[in-house]
């Protein structure tokens, strides 16, 4: 063992990634209650301290609700939120260790008949959603159902640490494809899975490669992923759009859709594609303008805000 991790075969595993190894075996072996008051005690520390994270959140929920909320019951929403994204974590960790009726009880969609149709129909579908509640139980709970999901997965560093959490997204009957690096573009196999019946939930309110589509969002230019949308023109497949929030025992869903697809005759693919992101932008809007608490945006979001005002949390 050295400062910077041990050789483990021919691949160097670095500190970080065993954190995530012993996080996932001790909050596992946690009672629930237990594990729940540990990270609800460290999201109440963190945002004690206002680290770079928890700064950028405060600052994307403060679009979320304006300038208006008083500065005390801001500060409230602001713990909730970070102790919403605490409950992913622990939830996260431990999501492998369920049993499969465990996992249908972890999490509720309204709008289930909809996608249940889909895939007794044999037709995929794409699911925009957003990086809050709980979207990994979510996906968890579709392939207890014994529906087929295929999604892509941002490449972390160190490498270790995208490779488990692709291994346990694996185990749950997900299958993970590589946003870089993998042997075929991810689009193309997308497009291969929803012809193949495939459900396609993707995480929609924040753009990775800076080519994204720019839209409205709570009043400020920003830029989400073109990949629901032209998915969706691309293959016919329904889309819909899932808010996403936390109840006291369960995490929940909502699912709105199918959007309506712009008529090819209306516009040029790129067009179609801007107005069909900008109704994925609204409805996304919608349900975190109802869940606030649980949106977990720790990045700068919006053109208009100098980087160095950026937070450095994880996403």
């Amino acid at each position: 063992m050295t400062g910077r991790g041990r050789v483990t075969g021919r691949r160097r595993v670095t500190p970080v990634e065993w954190g995530y190894a012993a996080a996932w075996r001790l909050v596992r072996a946690m009672p629930r209650p237990v594990a729940a008051a540990v990270f609800r005690a460290g999201a109440d520390r963190a945002h004690r301290r206002g680290g770079p994270g928890v700064r950028r959140l405060a600052a994307n929920l403060r679009r979320v609700v304006g300038p208006d909320l008083p500065a005390a019951e801001f500060d409230l929403l602001a713990r909730d939120a970070v102790r919403s994204y605490a409950r992913y974590w622990m939830e996260m960790f431990r999501l492998p260790s369920l049993t499969r009726a465990q996992r249908l009880a972890a999490f509720h969609l309204a709008g289930a008949d909809m996608l249940g149709a889909h895939v007794a129909a044999g037709q995929g579908a794409v699911v925009a959603l957003p990086h809050a509640g709980n979207w990994d139980a979510a996906g968890a709970w579709v392939a207890a159902n014994g529906w087929p999901l295929t999604t892509v997965a941002e490449r972390l560093r160190p490498e270790g640490v995208y490779e488990r959490f692709v291994a346990v997204r694996q185990r749950l009957g997900m299958e993970i494809i590589p946003a870089t690096g993998g042997p075929r573009p991810p689009f193309d196999v997308l497009v291969d899975r929803i012809s193949a019946g495939h459900i396609v939930p993707l995480l929609a309110d924040r753009d990775l490669s800076a080519r994204g589509v720019e839209v409205t969002f709570f009043g400020g230019r920003t830029r989400m992923p073109a990949g629901p949308a032209l998915l969706a023109l691309r293959t016919g497949a329904p889309l819909y759009v899932t808010t996403m929030w936390f109840e006291p025992d369960v995490a929940h869903g909502a699912l709105d859709g199918p959007l309506p697809l712009p008529d090819p005759a209306t516009g040029s693919l790129d067009e179609r594609v801007r107005r069909l992101t900008q109704q994925v932008a609204d409805r996304l809007a919608t349900g975190i303008a109802r869940h606030p608490q649980d949106w977990h945006m720790m990045q700068r979001l919006w053109l208009d805000e100098v980087p160095a005002a950026a937070g450095a949390g994880p996403g």
